[in-house]
């Protein structure tokens, strides 16, 4: 009987196999180099894959996932795979995608000692404390909870707006345009949160710019 770890090897033949046949040259040209559109900042939840979601092929999305999409500046892997993908691929968009049912989320809203967990989800209750009012305020727990997953997006997004290299290339160049998506996972579709950046950050831009220009995050879809 063939375990399923060996079917990992028996499925990565097929997908070999059915690659070559659409395209004989097909790695020899994915190995020359990566040219992706796209950084996509998800979580590591097995049900939430980036490229299967978005329909992507190799080579079209570099990928980052964490535990609940948090990008937290003191975190090195995240802020070197952002610098690395805005500075040397020159994405043009950025994706913090989140998901319903995230269990990271739902981690952050109990009053429980976690261990190591504990100062990784202390980004996700600082958001919390942030709209504290806004979410107490919802009385279905479900609800509640839907909520704080797309409010810590938006949070994950003004972190990466914050970052001195989108700032500088964005001034340069009007990209990369950072987006706010949602994968809900009851329907299986990716819901774009529109967040207006110029709203939230017109109060704050002053203090986490790093520039000393003025800039505004647009909303391109190149």
């Amino acid at each position: 009987m063939t375990s399923s770890y060996d079917h990992i090897f028996e499925n990565n033949k097929k997908w070999v196999e059915s690659k070559i046949a659409d395209n004989p040259k097909f790695f020899e040209e994915l190995a020359k180099t990566q040219n992706p559109e796209y950084l996509y900042i998800g979580c590591s939840d097995s049900r939430a894959t980036a490229e299967e979601l978005m329909g992507a092929k190799p080579g079209e999305v570099f990928v980052h996932r964490n535990i609940a999409n948090v990008v937290n500046t003191l975190d090195m892997s995240s802020t070197a795979v952002i610098q690395y993908a805005v500075e040397h691929l020159k994405v043009n968009h950025i994706v913090v995608c989140g998901h319903y049912n995230c269990g990271g989320v739902k981690a952050a809203m109990t009053s429980q000692d976690l261990g190591l967990l504990n100062p990784w989800l202390r980004n996700i209750r600082d958001v919390y404390r942030l709209h504290q009012e806004e979410l107490d305020s919802i009385e279905d727990e479900g609800k509640r909870y839907d909520k704080l997953v797309e409010l810590n997006v938006q949070e994950q997004c003004i972190n990466v707006i914050k970052m001195a290299c989108v700032q500088e290339r964005y001034i340069l160049e009007e990209y990369p345009v950072v987006h706010g998506w949602v994968f809900d996972l009851r329907s299986g579709k990716i819901i774009d949160l529109k967040i207006n950046f110029e709203e939230i950050l017109k109060d704050i831009q002053k203090i986490y710019n790093l520039t000393g220009s003025d800039w505004v995050m647009s909303r391109k879809t190149k």
